[in-house]
This record gives C-alpha cells, sequence and structure tokens, in this order.
C-alpha cells in the first residue's frame, strides 16, 4: 500500500504527517490534490458520457435491426469480408501417376512432390502423367 492510500484512509495519521510540513509545503499539497481530483472528475464525466453515447448508439442500431426484420445472423453472414474465390478451395489434380503400384495426384502448382520427380528422373514426362478427361 502506497503512503498516500494509507493517509488517505486514516485521518489521524494524515494529521500526523501535515505536522511535519510547514503551511507553504502544506498549501502547495492540497492545491496539488484538488487538480487531482479535479482532473479524475473530468475524466470520470468522460468516460461516463461515453458509455451513455454507446449505449445510445447500441439502443438506435438494435432498433434498425428490429425494423429491418433481420437478425443478428443474417447480418453478420450479410457483411463478412468475401474471400476471393480460389483462396483455400482445393484445386482439381492435373497430374496422376501410378508408382510403386500406389496412385498419386498433384495439381502442378507449387514444389514438385518426390514421387513426381523420381517419376520425371525416370525419363518420363508431365505429358505421359497429364489427366486426359
Amino acid at each position: 500500500m502506497s503512503l498516500l492510500q494509507e493517509l488517505a484512509g486514516n485521518k489521524a495519521k494524515a494529521r500526523a504527517a501535515a505536522k511535519e510540513l510547514n503551511v507553504a509545503q502544506l498549501e502547495n499539497l492540497i492545491e496539488g490534490l484538488n487538480n487531482a481530483l479535479i482532473k479524475m472528475q473530468e475524466e470520470e464525466a468522460a468516460r461516463q458520457a461515453e458509455e451513455a453515447a454507446k449505449a445510445q448508439q447500441a439502443e438506435e442500431i438494435a432498433k434498425l435491426i428490429e425494423k429491418s426484420g433481420l437478425t443478428l445472423e443474417e447480418i453478420a453472414t450479410l457483411s463478412a469480408p468475401r474471400s476471393s474465390a480460389t483462396k483455400g478451395k482445393p484445386v482439381k489434380p492435373k497430374y496422376r501417376i501410378e508408382w510403386n503400384g500406389e496412385t498419386h495426384e498433384w495439381s502442378g502448382r507449387g514444389r514438385t512432390p518426390k514421387v513426381f520427380q523420381a517419376y520425371f528422373d525416370a525419363g518420363n514426362s508431365r505429358d505421359d502423367a497429364e489427366i486426359k478427361d
């Protein structure tokens, strides 16, 4: 606990500490505390005004939602940012090979998979592995 908190909670200790100061120091301390009190009151009033403004905005939004007939879920769905058409969607495979008894497929994008690289290194071409549907 800080000294100020201790003095604020006990008037007898505050009076005893004040006796250690001269009149000018005590007046300066009181003025500083009064300034701090005024600033804190202004900050609290601003915070309460901001909360009241937010509450008013929330009330207006709730009335608009009610008037529109939409639900919050519908609004969230409709207002969600749309991702690009291909982002995150799987790409159809462009190449297919049978290697060591297993079927492997590759879209042709990105780094060549090891199994396809081994297939190509064995003298086969990409045209041989291309899916022709």
